[in-house]
């Protein structure tokens, strides 16, 4: 494919301190001569200028770039608010946070590794001798670019209270929280240590290395780390950068100085976080790897191969799935939106940054914001990523109608990958109700109008949303869409109001708004309601109760509901907890369940709608391929966050006991990158905690004490004492056992500062909450539970549909 190219020659101008260096910016071309809707394309406007007023961010630069050029371009809003209002520009320079990794740290290894003088295998006890200590030395640089060390995701920031030497001889003494190569953990010590990789090995500061063979070479010219004191030489003026927030409370704005506390202890230059940068080279980058590593002023940095391994994900698993430094299938994977194929990739940054590119369709999309400004407390600009991308690939006209293979690449220098299920014998082959339908040729909806109640999980094995199938599907009507809580896309975290589809014009009912349960209004112009979204396997995650609701609404209206059925993701076999008192029905509690009930939603609304008497007229077009052992990492699906903070499995399968714990005081892993998986208050001291949780030695479980500062909810931007837990064997792991500890605990260490009458809300049954307050045992509070649990067995059983 013939790459448009152009070279742009800036003169240093007397007084003015441009750069007289060689860049390559991408040229601008109009839509459609690269195969784009112009219509289409600026929906994007609509959607950015909701996000500003919605205040989800202060201004933002988006690009789109497609076939060599860019195609949509804007800033809006912006720069900064204070001490003065300022614009902001397509020029401004961004902190870049962690995608300092994938731009700058995982690129500069490759570099090494092409010239021989690294290799994937090494292990880190070679490379830098000091971590050989710990079970660390054993580490490949391989499982550090694929966050699969085993390392922890951050270090204590008070480690670096005495300086770099002695911050990262305390690094270098770390403990292991895992086997390398277990599991997929997203952490900014691996790639602080391959920064150091990189300094090791090629003799340079990594902001020399990297500058010297990457952005200068490509034309970046706005692209450098800002060192912090001695070595500072920065060529960008402040002014054009764009402020995050104060250092400290009363502190001065951090304008041109890295966000990243750790990196800045480091003096502004560390592997995980340090970069800044415009959009437009950003533009240049993304470019450089859809040519196979050769830049658009036809500098090459990377050779072709070494562009395609550093976005394979391997045999990683399907919610794990890692490149060598980017990011192509995990919970962080929201800038992909909705319509980008499973061969894209991309990343995102702490103070609002992202970048996600798709070789399938030559097509990249760049979304900049300064969210953390003016004082940490901003809104998240997850929304505006995912919008943005999913409006790009629906504007996109000339792309092939068929699915390409998983992972692969179909074209262009980047050759294809191997779908990762010839890598197994017996490879998970597990299919939803979604494809049972559309290998049923949809017999069921046939001649129907329909609405659909889903949001971004409802998908096929192969990737594609719910909604466009239907939207597609010969001699079917969708005429309107339902969504749960968090909306459509599965990124708001409040109220949602209705809205209209994107990418198919349809209006957006929301169940999660001004009304919880369809009206029979609603359902006036509807034969059939099909419900389609992910599941997680708590009583309190409310996509159980709004499927109840619209059974209700359908036996109102006298419609059909079709429920495409999903695996549960945590298991259908084990079931936990109390069951709900009466007195305690609610949204958040609709039916009489236990916590963790172990059903599906086809089996649900099967329960629901004979024991509640509902009545409705019901069809589950069931799974295939899945039985109640299998947890989803069984499945063989992608794994798409079924909420803003339900990013993993393991999140999923802590959440019903550390669930029970979200409406007293504690912060529970909400603004962190782990939700749920640390646990914590400013008054808890994490030492004695982490002792008393150990002590009690959960199934499959440890703590580490630690100190973190969420972005969000009551202890937003204070330092938590508390537990980061890990889960060490899935197989004997108790979530219900887990809460009921950190409860009891609790109250024993901290009878006055843990408030826990929130805690009735959740757990739904007074029994429980008062063993708690009386300083009763784990066992005996948990086997009050097992007389009920036993009759709720005996009434799943009728509803079952898998063994």
């Amino acid at each position: 494919m013939r790459r448009r190219r152009i070279f742009i020659v800036v003169v240093a101008l007397a007084g003015l301190g441009v750069n007289s260096a060689v860049r390559a910016d991408l040229p601008s071309a109009d839509p459609v001569s690269v195969g784009l809707d112009p219509e289409r394309l600026h929906r994007i406007d609509g959607a950015i200028d909701r996000a500003i007023e919605r205040k989800q961010v202060r201004g933002a630069v988006v690009l789109v770039g497609r076939k060599g050029s860019i195609a949509y371009a804007r800033a809006a809003g912006q720069r900064a608010v204070v001490p003065q209002s300022e614009a902001m520009t397509r020029d401004t320079v961004f902190d870049m946070a962690s995608l300092t990794k994938p731009v700058a740290t995982a690129t500069s290894i490759l570099i090494l590794i092409e010239e021989g003088n690294l290799r994937l295998s090494d292990r880190l006890g070679r490379v830098l001798p000091e971590f050989d200590n710990h079970g660390k030395g054993a580490i490949t640089i391989e499982q550090l670019l694929r966050h699969r060390a085993g390392l922890i995701p951050d270090d204590p920031i008070g480690d670096y209270k005495d300086g770099a030497d002695a911050a990262w001889k305390r690094l270098a003494e770390i403990d292991l929280v895992r086997p390398p190569g277990e599991r997929f953990v997203y952490s900014d010590v691996g790639f602080l240590i391959l920064g150091r990789v990189v300094e090791r090995v090629s003799g340079k500061p990594l902001d020399a290395f990297a500058g010297e063979r990457i952005f200068e070479p490509l034309g970046m010219k706005d692209t450098r780390f800002r060192r912090i004191g001695a070595g500072a030489n920065h060529a960008v003026p402040v002014e054009r950068i764009a402020p995050t927030e104060p250092e400290s409370r009363g502190g001065p704005m951090l304008r041109g100085v890295v966000h990243d506390p750790r990196s800045r202890a480091l003096g502004g230059v560390a592997g995980h976080a340090g970069l800044f940068a415009t959009a437009d080279d950003l533009a240049v980058y993304a470019q450089t790897l859809l040519d196979g590593g050769r830049g658009p002023n036809g500098r090459r940095i990377l050779s072709p191969l070494a562009v395609r391994a550093m976005v394979d994900p391997g045999n990683t698993p399907a919610n794990e799935r890692r490149g060598l430094g980017w990011d192509v299938q995990t919970g962080q994977s929201g800038p992909r939106g909705t319509l980008f194929g499973p061969g894209s990739f991309g990343h995102t940054g702490f103070t609002g940054t992202s970048i996600w590119i798709d070789p399938e369709t030559s097509t990249f999309v760049v979304v900049l914001t300064s969210r953390l400004h003016p004082d940490g407390r901003g809104g998240s600009p997850s929304a505006l990523r995912s919008q943005v991308a999913t409006l790009a690939a629906a504007a996109i006209l000339d792309a092939s109608p068929r699915p390409p293979a998983a992972a692969a690449i179909l074209d262009g220098p980047l050759a294809p990958a191997r779908p990762e299920t010839t890598r197994h014998t017996t490879p998970p082959n597990t299919r939803c109700g979604i494809d049972v339908l559309v290998e049923q040729g949809f017999r069921p909806l046939r001649g129907k109008r329909v609405a659909l109640m889903t949001n971004h999980t409802g998908r096929t094995r192969g990737g594609a949303s719910t909604i466009d199938v239907l939207f597609r599907a010969p001699d079917v009507k969708l005429v309107k869409l339902f969504s749960p809580e968090h909306g459509i896309r599965g990124l708001v975290d409040a109220a949602v109001p209705d809205s209209v589809d994107a990418a198919t014009g349809l209006p957006v009912i929301s169940l999660y708004g001004k009304t919880r349960k369809p009206t029979v209004k609603a359902l006036e112009d509807v034969d059939v309601i099909v419900f389609d979204v992910q599941d997680i396997g708590a009583r309190f995650y409310t996509y159980i109760s709004t499927l109840g609701l619209v059974l209700e609404a359908a036996r109102e209206a006298n419609r059909t509901v079709i429920v495409l059925d999903r695996p549960n993701a945590i298991g259908g076999r084990e079931v936990a907890g109390p069951l709900r008192d009466d007195e305690f029905a609610s949204f958040i509690a609709y039916h009489r369940l236990p916590v963790r009930h172990g059903m599906t939603l086809g089996e649900l609304a099967r329960l629901y709608n004979a024991e509640r008497k509902i009545g409705a007229s019901l069809e589950v077009i069931a799974c295939t391929g899945w039985s109640r052992d299998d947890l989803f990492d069984r499945t063989g699906l992608v794994w798409v966050n079924p909420s803003p903070n339900m990013r993993s499995l393991t999140e999923a399968l802590i959440y019903p006991g550390v669930g029970l714990l979200e409406a007293t005081n504690l912060a529970t892993g909400r603004g962190t990158d782990t939700p749920f998986e640390r646990v914590g208050a400013p008054w808890i001291d994490p030492q004695p905690w982490a002792a008393a949780l150990n002590a009690a030695k959960l199934p499959g479980t440890r703590f580490i004490p630690i100190h973190f500062t969420p972005t969000q909810r009551q202890y937003a931007g204070a330092r938590c004492g508390g537990v980061l837990i890990l889960v060490t064997d899935w197989s004997r792991f108790e979530p219900l056992r887990l809460g009921i500890t950190m409860a009891v605990t609790l109250r024993a260490q901290y009878p006055h500062e843990w408030k826990p009458e929130g805690l009735l809300r959740l757990l739904a049954d007074r029994a429980t909450y008062d063993d708690i307050l009386a300083g009763k045992s784990v066992e005996v509070i948990m086997a009050r539970w097992a007389p009920e649990l036993e009759e709720f067995r005996k009434v799943r059983e009728r509803y079952l549909i898998y063994r």
